[in-house]
């Protein structure tokens, strides 16, 4: 048995971390970088909004959701923003369906602070594509996730 799980990547994630234990606003960051989009894993960008892998993946995968403009909370945004942004999760639950088929779909907002929201700031939605026995024994006995694929494969399949 190992003594331990080495995950060096997870070092730009808790670099990321301002004193208040949220994010820095990567999203805003990505939305004013086009050129980088792919260093980003950004897959998709319109007018208002972005889609993009999630760095820190729940499973492989997961897409993020948000409009250029940051705003923290749902209203804070104009009825036609927030219109922009379900066209856009709706073209991601889409995206995911036909790219990677999967048994289905968590979608979720957290708002604040309070409600998980490591980037309060900057509202996003999380997509999170679900296999029928997809959590293991990693996660119930280590609390470890097993992510298959890599962000840059990931993104190469959503961009096919």
């Amino acid at each position: 048995m190992h003594d331990a799980l080495w995950a060096p990547w997870r070092m730009q994630y808790l670099q990321q971390l301002g004193e208040d234990g949220t994010l820095t606003d990567f999203l805003s960051h990505c939305w004013d970088s086009s050129s980088h989009d792919q260093d980003h894993h950004v897959i998709h960008r319109s007018e208002q909004g972005l889609i993009m892998l999630n760095r820190h993946p729940y499973a492989s995968g997961h897409l993020l959701v948000a409009l250029g403009a940051a705003q923290p909370r749902l209203l804070d945004y104009e009825p036609t923003q927030r219109l922009a942004f379900w066209n856009l999760i709706e073209y991601a639950w889409e995206l995911m369906q036909t790219t990677l088929n999967p048994q289905g779909i968590n979608m979720g907002i957290n708002e604040g602070a309070a409600s998980g929201a490591g980037l309060p700031g900057h509202l996003h939605a999380h997509l999170v594509p679900r296999w029928n026995g997809d959590v293991n024994f990693m996660g119930a006995v280590a609390g470890t996730r097993v992510i298959p694929a890599s962000l840059d494969d990931m993104a190469a399949l959503y961009r096919g």
